[in-house]
């Protein structure tokens, strides 16, 4: 199969890596400096090469700010009966988009990155692959993403948007939180330690992506539960109620199990 990828950032780099020994392959990079780093296929910086490259399938892999900037872009030198799909962790506008683009499409979120994941072994993470798409392009990333040994899920746009709010936003603000209020410490517990790579790796993240998330129509009632969980914390600690900490606690590790 002929795939071009928009993007040749990290995602972009490890779709490359991963499927350009089995399929033929093209990344398109407006930034020539970043195809740089990426090898074993072919560099594209022009619709002219895209046009006669003749893509079946594109993976758009480029920043969640410009994914539907990118697909415009591409959209008119693309043929008529080629897939395209994003794998974008933020789906806002992408259905009505692809509703009206005239293409075949698929979505999926692999719900990993660099910044946290180990590649080299994803048996762990999991991917959410949208159910409202093209029946041979769905095949084609459960069959990659069975591959690489990812855990499996399929959604609805609105059910996907509904557990990345879930899933990302209560992390995110949490560790937001822990940033904000952290000082400096010469001698940190292990707990802290872990803690602060966990900010440091999240506050390396693209700003807007960071903001896509959070900006999520269903996260604010994420983020007040916890509000209301620091709330009934705070009383907790203040009241010195051990009686009221054990019950907390037992209630939480429930949770965890």
């Amino acid at each position: 199969m002929r795939i071009l990828i928009l993007g040749a950032g990290k995602m972009g780099s490890f779709f490359t890596d991963i499927l350009s020994f089995q399929h033929e392959t093209a990344v398109f990079d407006v930034n020539p400096h970043q195809l740089r780093f990426v090898y074993n296929t072919y560099r594209f910086t022009t619709l002219e090469e895209i046009k006669d490259f003749e893509p079946e399938l594109v993976i758009n892999a480029v920043t969640v700010k410009y994914t539907l900037d990118a697909f415009h872009k591409v959209l008119p030198v693309l043929p008529k009966d080629c897939i395209i799909s994003d794998i974008a962790s933020v789906k806002t506008g992408l259905k009505k988009f692809y509703e009206e683009s005239g293409f075949r499409y698929v979505s999926s979120h692999p719900m990993f990155g660099p910044t946290f994941a180990s590649l080299s072994n994803l048996s762990s993470e999991n991917a959410i692959i949208i159910s409202e798409g093209d029946h041979l392009g769905k095949i084609f990333f459960k069959d990659l993403y069975q591959t690489l040994r990812l855990n499996i899920f399929e959604y609805t746009f609105d059910e996907h948007d509904e557990t990345v709010a879930y899933s990302l936003s209560i992390p995110f603000v949490s560790t937001f939180v822990f940033a904000a209020v952290m000082k400096h410490q010469e001698a940190p517990g292990t707990t802290f330690k872990k803690h602060m790579a966990i900010a440091k790796g999240l506050l390396s993240e693209d700003d807007y992506l960071l903001q896509e998330i959070l900006f999520n129509p269903r996260t604010p009632g994420q983020v007040a539960n916890i509000r209301t969980e620091l709330k009934n914390l705070l009383e907790i600690i203040e009241n010195k109620d051990a009686e009221g900490m054990k019950k907390y606690l037992t209630k939480i590790r429930e949770k965890i199990k």
